[in-house]
């Protein structure tokens, strides 16, 4: 397969980043970066395109990913309801690694939906993943770009090496630095569960909320 590479200093109407949202379109999975991590990105409604990174990934499809949204409208596309605690959070960390595990909508592709019928979302702050996300105007998958129990991809070539025969389009966002990825919590009425602690830690959590609120 022969890999196209974009560039990371792309704005919105640069051939790259139009190339790459055709794949997107198209059903494909692309590499890309987000505020952590690399990510295998593919449009989060195509259910075919959301299997691909399962199968890419090698993961249950049991165990689902987070999406990124663009904006508040397009969360409203994916989840029932926002708990106050739950945007309270999103005011303070978004943009930024904050997934946030909400109800999803009956409509949503069931591989992204977890057991307990929540969708883990975000908003992020790395600006060619919100470019990516506003151009091609639906979630785009965001789990990172290795296979299941391998190391995180932090760098484009890293990323080749997991998936430079079955990925077509690399997105080039620089050697990214995080080494914990996002947080991951699941919102209650009056409190939050840390599903995953990442990049926000629960005091930083808990200076938003309140102390004893974040469940680990």
């Amino acid at each position: 397969m022969r890999n196209r590479t974009a560039s990371c200093k792309v704005n919105d109407r640069s051939n790259e980043l139009t190339n790459t949202i055709a794949a997107l379109k198209r059903g494909d999975v692309i590499v890309f970066p987000t505020e952590t991590l690399y990510g295998l990105g593919a449009d989060a409604l195509n259910p075919a395109a959301v299997e691909k990174v399962f199968q890419l990934k090698g993961r249950d499809l049991n165990n689902p990913f987070p999406v990124l949204v663009g904006d508040i409208a397009m969360l409203d596309r994916l989840v029932a309801s926002v708990p106050p605690l739950a945007q309270r959070l999103m005011d303070y960390f978004w943009p930024g690694p904050l997934t946030i595990v909400l109800p999803a909508r009956q409509d949503i592709p069931r591989p992204l939906v977890s057991r307990t019928g929540g969708i883990g979302v975000r908003i992020s702050s790395q600006p060619i993943a919100g470019a990516l996300v506003r151009l091609l105007g639906h979630p785009l998958t965001a789990t990172s770009a290795n296979p299941s129990g391998k190391e995180p991809a932090r760098t484009l070539s890293e990323a080749k090496q997991y998936f430079s025969a079955t990925v077509d389009v690399f997105v080039d966002g620089g050697t990214l630095t995080s080494q914990r990825g996002s947080t991951v919590i699941e919102v209650a009425a009056d409190h939050i569960k840390m599903i995953r602690e990442g990049e926000i830690s629960a005091n930083a959590l808990e200076r938003v909320i309140g102390t004893g609120k974040v469940d680990h």
